[in-house]
C-alpha cells in the first residue's frame, strides 16, 4: 500500500507539471500533421495531388527525431515546403519548452522528496533480512549505525535533518543502510520505514527532541504492538510517560554517564571489561585504569551532575560540587557545594590540591576543556574525567590527554547496540557489579584465555527451529546438549572453540557464566563472546545435524543412504564374529 501511494504522488507531480507542454507538443504536431495533409502537392497528370493523414504522420515523426529520409512519398510543392518551414521551427520552440519543463520537474523538490520516497519503499519492501528501524542520524545515530555494521546488522534510517541523509550516501557501511529526509513521528514514515514489516527487529528513536521521541515510541506500539521499542530520554517526565509503556526500553544518557563515572572510581576492573566488551579503542583487557583513592570534585551540576552525585553518595565516594547554579545551603552529607564557574579560585576553595580527581562534567565542551587545563596546572596527579558533549571536538579532547573521556553519544550508542545484540551483556555487567572484583577478575581471565588480544566479538542465538534446527531437532528427540559439548571445535575435537558463553537466558530467569555442564533446553538464550571467525563455525554446528552429533557424542556417523546401509552392514558382521 505504502509503495502504491508513492508512486501516484510521483506520477500526480509528473502530470501536474508537464500537462502545459504535452499539451503544446500535441497542439504543434495535430496542426502540422492537418496542415500538411490539407496543403496542395505537385500537379501529376494535371490534378493536384494531396498527402494523406498517415504519410503526413510518418514525415512529422522522421523529423521529429532529426532523421532526414527526404520528401516522401512525392517531392514536396512550395506550400507543403513553406508549411514544413513553419512546423519544424514551431516544433523547435515547443521542444525547448518540454525538456525546460521536465528539466525544472527534476529539480523540483516535491518530485525529488516523493521519488526519494518511493525509492526507499521498495528498498524496505524489498528487505529479507532483519533490520532496525534508527529514527535520528545524529551523533549517537551515527555512532549506533557504524556498531550495527560492524555487527552486519542492517538498519533504516529517518531523520528530519536532509544533510545528514545526505552524509549517509558517503558512509562505508558493510551493509545497506537506506535512509530518508522525513518526520519519524509521522506514521506514514513509519510505515515506509517497515514498522510492520516482518523482519524489522526494533524501533529506535535517537531526535535530539524528547517530545518527538516519546511521539515516535507511542505510534510504533500502535503500528506493531509486538516491536520492541528502544527510546533515548533525557526529561524525568518524558522517562515517566515511557516507562509506562509496554515493550519500551527507556535509554538515559546522563544515567549511563553516572554509572560509567562510579565504575571508573570505585570499580576500575569492572570499567575495563565493559569497555573491552564495546570495543573502547586503546582499551586492554584486564588492564584497568589506575584511580586514586579519596574526595572528587564535580564541575557541573545539572542532571548528569545530580546523577553522579547520587551514585558516588550511594556508594561512600566523597564529593565536592562546583556550579553557578548550586546553592551551597543544600548540601548534603559528605558533599561541599561552590557556587561559582570552575576556574582556578573555584577549585582552590573546593580542595583541588587533595583531591582524588575531577569530573569535568558540564553541557559545553569549551568549559570542559578550560577546567582541564586549571586542574593540569593546580594538580598535575589528580585523575582527570572529562565529558566531551560534541562528536567534532574530538581532536581537541584527544590533545588534552584527560586520564578517562566519555562522550555521552557515544556511550549512549554502545548502550543501545548492547540491547540490540542481546539484552544479556547489560544483565550480567550488573550482575558482576553486585558481585565481589573477584569474580570479575576470574572472568577477564577467562576471556583472556579463550579470546587473547584479539577484538571481541559478542553475539547471540536463541535454540528454536529458524536459528538452531539441529539442536532442537536433536533435543526434541530426547538427545542431551550440554554448554561445553556445544563449543567444542569439530576440527580438532575434543578442543573447544576460542569462545565463553556469557549468560542463558531462560523461561523466567537469566543464568550468569553457566559452566561446560549446563544442560541447554529448547527456547535457551545463549550470549558468547569469541574472535569473529568462531560465529560461522559455531553457526554450522547449530543448523548441521552431522556436526552436532560429532561434537556431542564423539562419532562421525556416515552420512547419505549407501554409507549408513555400508556401516549397518559392518557393525552387524563385527557383532556376528563377536
Amino acid at each position: 500500500m505504502t509503495q502504491t501511494s508513492d508512486l501516484d504522488r510521483v506520477a500526480m507531480i509528473v502530470l501536474r507539471y508537464m500537462r502545459r507542454p504535452l499539451f503544446a507538443l500535441l497542439a504543434v504536431y495535430s496542426i502540422g500533421i492537418m496542415g500538411m495533409a490539407l496543403m496542395p502537392g505537385q500537379v501529376v497528370d494535371g490534378q493536384t495531388t494531396y498527402m494523406n493523414l498517415f504519410h503526413a504522420f510518418y514525415f512529422f515523426t522522421y523529423t521529429a527525431t532529426t532523421t532526414g529520409f527526404g520528401e516522401l512519398p512525392n517531392g514536396f510543392s512550395d506550400e507543403q515546403r513553406l508549411w514544413t518551414i513553419f512546423c519544424l521551427y514551431t516544433g523547435v520552440f515547443a521542444w525547448f519548452y518540454a525538456v525546460g519543463s521536465l528539466i525544472s520537474l527534476f529539480q523540483h523538490p516535491h518530485f525529488i522528496q516523493a521519488m526519494d520516497r518511493f525509492r526507499f519503499a521498495r528498498k524496505v519492501e524489498g528487505n529479507v533480512e532483519p533490520f532496525i528501524i534508527l529514527c535520528g542520524f545524529g551523533d549517537t545515530g551515527s555512532l549506533l549505525a557504524r556498531g550495527l555494521s560492524d555487527h552486519q546488522m542492517r538498519a533504516v534510517i529517518l531523520d528530519f535533518d536532509p544533510e545528514r541523509i545526505k552524509a549517509l550516501g558517503v558512509r562505508d557501511y558493510t551493509v545497506a543502510m537506506p535512509g530518508l529526509h522525513a518526520d519519524a513521528s509521522a506514521p506514514k514514515h513509519l510505515l515506509a520505514a517497515g514498522v510492520d514489516h516482518d523482519a524489522c527487529r526494533a524501533v529506535v528513536a535517537l531526535t535530539n527532541d524528547d517530545d518527538v521521541n516519546l511521539k515516535i515510541a507511542v505510534m510504533a506500539r500502535h503500528l506493531n504492538p509486538r516491536l520492541k521499542v528502544i527510546c533515548r530520554s533525557t526529561s524525568a517526565r518524558h522517562e515517566a510517560n515511557l516507562r509506562a509503556l509496554d515493550n519500551v526500553t527507556v535509554v538515559d544518557p546522563f544515567e549511563i554517564f553516572a554509572q560509567l563515572v562510579y565504575w571508573a572510581i570505585a570499580r576500575p576492573e569492572l570499567h575495563n571489561l565493559n569497555a573491552w566488551l564495546v570495543g573502547t579503542h586503546g582499551v586492554e583487557l584486564g588492564v584497568p585504569v589506575n584511580v586514586p583513592r579519596g574526595d572528587w570534585i564535580l564541575c557541573g551540576y545539572g542532571r548528569m551532575g545530580h546523577w553522579i552525585e547520587r551514585c558516588l553518595q550511594a556508594h561512600g565516594v566523597g564529593l565536592r560540587i562546583i556550579d553557578p547554579e548550586v546553592d551551597p545551603e543544600m548540601a548534603g552529607e559528605g558533599t561541599v557545594k561552590v557556587k561559582a564557574h570552575a576556574d582556578h579560585s573555584a577549585l582552590v576553595n573546593a580542595g583541588i590540591d587533595d583531591a582524588a580527581g575531577v569530573v569535568a562534567a558540564t553541557n559545553r565542551d569549551s568549559d570542559n576543556l578550560s577546567t582541564l587545563l586549571s586542574v593540569t596546572e593546580l594538580n598535575p596527579d589528580a585523575f582527570r574525567i572529562v565529558r566531551q558533549n560534541s562528536h567534532e571536538n574530538q581532536v581537541a579532547f584527544d590533545a588534552a590527554r584527560a586520564d578517562l573521556v566519555l562522550q555521552h553519544s557515544l556511550t549512549t550508542a554502545r548502550r543501545i547496540l548492547k540491547l540490540l545484540i542481546s539484552p544479556l551483556i547489560q544483565e550480567l555487567i550488573e550482575w558482576l557489579a553486585q558481585r565481589e572484583p573477584g569474580r570479575t577478575e576470574a572472568l577477564v581471565a577467562r576471556l583472556q584465555a579463550a579470546v587473547g588480544e584479539e577484538p571481541p566479538h559478542l553475539w547471540s542465538v536463541r535454540l528454536v527451529p529458524h536459528e538452531a534446527p539441529a539442536v532442537t531437532d536433536y533435543l526434541d528427540a530426547g538427545g542431551a546438549v550440554v554448554l561445553g559439548a556445544l563449543c567444542r571445535d569439530a576440527r580438532s575435537l575434543p578442543e573447544g572453540l576460542p569462545c565463553e558463553a556469557l549468560a542463558v537466558r531462560r523461561v523466567g530467569k537469566s543464568i550468569m557464566l553457566p559452566g561446560k555442564d549446563f544442560p541447554l533446553e529448547v527456547g535457551d538464550e545463549l550470549l558468547f563472546c569469541s574472535v569473529h571467525r568462531v560465529e560461522p563455525m559455531l553457526q554450522a554446528t547449530l543448523h548441521n545435524p552431522y556436526t552436532l552429533r560429532y561434537v556431542v557424542t564423539g562419532i562421525d556417523e556416515p552420512r547419505g543412504y549407501v554409507f549408513a546401509w555400508l556401516d549397518e552392514k559392518l557393525r552387524r558382521r563385527r557383532n556376528d564374529r563377536s
